[in-house]
């Protein structure tokens, strides 16, 4: 499917009261879609808008608030060139997903894609699958972690920081209970607007301040006036910069979930038009805000920026990142406990019902997953350490080795065939060398940060000391 030289199956549907004919593999998502008509938790019902909400809710996230960071470790030159080369392999990289999975219409997620990429193997499936959810626990993490510590900042530390982890899980807990991407995206509005007033805020409150309050190398002015600037500053380390690079690509990799919303969109085949909707926001969004933040904070920017900011303009900026916050998990967590649910129940009616054994194991492997990742919040010390862990463990594959591998199989034997084609085939080769750079050196970078920290007077795990921002 989804090759011109193949026969062209074609068939009449209704959509909206008017007759569309559909060809190839498009019938083969409509019959996927008539499967569902009996089952009592229907999951392939989102059109585009509905699943660019969906994306916007994912990526409309806390790490903007983190780049005006990266940028005073790159300088505006190296800031803006990660940033801008980072934006572009998304989009060739997304697009080439999307054509795998129109192709595919088997993929439900991104370990069964893993599997048909390497030639149908259980064992690409497997590690796949334990990747997925590493990086989906691990981000869940971070979510409690954030969450703790907004607790934090907003009450001048009134609780113990791990009983403020462990209200942050329960919130994730009850939020992750419905079984469909559906009803998340729903929330994923409200969770956008925010995450943008919250944006919008420190930009504000940036320009407005008489001065910065902080940053990691002390409290204004320690480190001298603001000032900016287009290179990494004299003795800024290697591993710095790696990690100040892989800051910006975590920000710009979200692919791992989008097959689980392909899976879910009722004509899988508008998904560019949600991804066109995304790329545009996030450029603006990926953008502006860390030229500001850097702008106005120099080297004082925090990860998050509003961490640098006097008090009590910090509080109100972090009151509306709550709700993001809370979502953003929700979503990693849904893809997560999907995958699990669906290989425990795999073949029962309990798996798209809405029996006593279907939604208590929905609810007991929810409850698992948001445990581990509050083991997750406690024990890795910061906020930068998961970002660039993240970033170089599974954004170098999901980012990029995949996608990668995807153009060879659909492209097999053709890779140079004309100029246009010629170009996407030097343009994935270069995507290939800069997974295999994140994942070697990157790994190794984020792996000495996280010792370091701990070497330092970083938290220790499950602590009660003060991680106000």
């Amino acid at each position: 499917m989804g090759n011109s030289d193949e026969r062209v199956i074609e068939k009449e549907v209704q959509y909206d009261g008017e007759t569309e004919t559909l060809h190839s593999s498009d019938v083969a998502f409509e019959l996927l879609v008539k499967e569902e008509e009996g089952h009592d938790i229907k999951l392939r019902t989102m059109g585009w808008k509905k699943t660019a909400l969906l994306l916007f809710g994912d990526q409309v996230c806390l790490a903007i608030l983190a780049q005006a960071w990266s940028f005073s470790v790159l300088g505006w030159v190296g800031g803006m060139i990660t940033t801008l080369v980072s934006g572009a392999f998304f989009w060739l990289t997304s697009m080439t997903l999307w054509r795998f999975c129109m192709k595919h219409p088997e993929v439900r997620d991104i370990c069964d894609l893993a599997f048909v990429l390497f030639g149908r193997s259980r064992i690409a499936f497997e590690v796949t699958a334990f990747m997925l959810l590493a990086n989906n626990i691990l981000l869940i993490g971070f979510h409690i972690l954030t969450l703790a510590k907004i607790f934090n900042t907003l009450s001048t530390h009134a609780l113990c920081t791990t009983v403020f982890a462990v209200i942050a899980m329960i919130i994730g807990i009850v939020f992750s209970i419905p079984r469909t991407l559906n009803h998340v995206s729903t929330m994923g509005v409200v969770s956008a607007i925010s995450m943008g007033i919250a944006i919008l805020l420190l930009m504000i409150f940036a320009g407005i301040e008489t001065s910065p309050s902080q940053g990691y190398d002390g409290d204004y002015p320690i480190d001298g006036p603001v000032y900016t600037y287009a290179y990494p500053l004299a003795g800024t380390t290697w591993v710095g910069i790696v990690n100040g690079v892989l800051n910006i690509t975590f920000l710009w990799i979200p692919q791992i979930l989008f097959p689980s919303f392909i899976r879910e969109m009722r004509r899988p085949q508008d998904f560019p038009k949600a991804l066109a909707a995304l790329a545009v926001g996030s450029f603006v969004l990926f953008v502006v805000p860390p030229i500001v933040g850097f702008y106005y904070l120099g080297q004082y920017s925090e990860a998050p920026s509003f961490a640098s900011l006097q008090p009590v303009y910090a509080k109100a900026v972090a009151g509306f990142v709550i709700l993001p916050t809370i979502i953003i998990g929700t979503i990693y967590s849904n893809v997560t406990v999907k995958f699990i649910f669906r290989r425990v129940l795999a073949g029962s009616r309990h798996e798209h019902s809405n029996s006593a054994v279907g939604w208590g194991t929905w609810i007991g492997i929810t409850i698992i997953v948001w445990v581990i990742a509050f083991i997750f919040a406690e024990v890795i010390p910061s906020m930068g350490d998961f970002l660039s862990l993240l970033g170089a463990a599974f954004d170098s594959q999901f980012g990029y080795l995949f996608w990668f591998g995807c153009h060879l199989s659909l492209y097999k034997g053709a890779y140079f065939k004309g100029p246009l084609r010629s170009i996407n085939t030097i343009l994935h080769i270069i995507a290939g060398f800069i997974g295999l750079f994140l994942l070697g050196p990157g790994l190794y970078a984020a792996v000495e940060a996280i010792i370091a920290d701990y070497g330092s007077s970083t938290r220790p795990a499950f602590s009660c000391a003060n991680l106000s921002y």
